[in-house]
């Protein structure tokens, strides 16, 4: 029997109606159960975020952690939080990616992120641009394209077709923009494709272009140098089907792709198609383990 783990995130958004609307929405396979993580509030006002409702996200994160680390539960779907609150009550990481990687004791962590036309994997994730070209390394680019590969052939894709995106405009255009894609991207490309024999990795692609062939189905995912390289055009096109899954976990974590929308909360018109993907992910990840 494999257990999904489900938060509620910060109550008083749209975490528990979009829950419950997609629950409704699955049939679960044979060998598949879903355990709600952290008990439901009573009394909880429709947007209007509590220090209460802060706690009890938090609590439930690190339940669903502990759980998770002890094999109580297969893997775990996240509801949106407001990380306001949290750092309010001593949350001290940049999001629910960094504190799964942390609590389980996962360094070599990324973020992706997949839809209905797009898969994309993060280089760098929550820092200013102006930090992005120090920090975007030889090193860390062949480390994200290996998790990348991996998550790639555990949906199925034996051989995977990954598209790297270059850091400058037109992937600097032989060093009219910057040299940086000839000298860090390239080799980092030329050492993918050396070491991960069941991945096929090209580029550095200009990121002006690269998405639309990727939709079109000439590539399997993307990876991106920073966040809103990615971000942008996977929200652009899947805001509706886009779950966010932390890469290199022992075992499954996903979440969807939006916030608490607290203006909305409680009002009906929230969507759950996110939140069905986002457990429907994580039926299949632990079905493939």
């Amino acid at each position: 029997m494999k257990t999904i783990g489900i938060t509620w995130g910060d109550q008083a958004g749209v975490g528990p109606e979009v829950i419950e609307a997609a629950l409704g929405a699955i049939e679960l396979p044979e060998g598949v159960v879903v355990e709600m993580v952290g008990p439901r509030l009573d009394g909880v006002e429709s947007g209007k975020p509590s220090l209460e409702t802060a706690r009890a996200a938090l609590d439930a994160l690190e339940e669903g952690a502990a759980k998770l680390k002890s094999g109580e539960i297969d893997a775990i779907v996240t509801g949106p939080v407001a990380k306001e609150g949290l750092h309010s009550l001593g949350f001290d990481f940049p999001g629910q990616t960094e504190f799964f990687a942390e609590r389980l004791g996962c360094p070599n962590h990324a973020m992706c992120l997949t839809g209905e036309h797009l898969t994309v994997a993060l280089v760098t994730v929550h820092v200013a641009l102006s930090q992005v070209p120090r920090l975007v390394t030889q090193e860390e680019i062949v480390r994200v394209g290996h998790l990348l590969a991996e998550f790639c052939r555990q949906r199925g894709r034996q051989r995977p077709r990954i598209a790297v995106c270059g850091l400058n405009p037109h992937a600097s255009e032989n060093g009219a923009f910057g040299h940086e894609d000839r000298e860090v991207v390239a080799p980092a490309i030329a050492q993918l494709n050396e070491e991960a024999d069941v991945a096929v990795f090209s580029g550095p692609h200009s990121a002006d272009t690269v998405f639309g062939h990727a939709v079109q189905g000439e590539y399997d995912a993307v990876l991106c140098m920073y966040h809103d390289q990615g971000l942008i055009p996977l929200k652009l096109l899947d805001f509706d089907t886009g779950v966010n899954t932390t890469l290199g976990l022992p075992r499954p974590r996903t979440s969807p792709d939006h916030g608490t929308a607290f203006a909305i909360a409680g009002k009906g018109i929230a969507k759950h198609s996110s939140m069905q993907h986002a457990i429907e992910l994580a039926i299949e990840l632990v079905q493939a383990q």
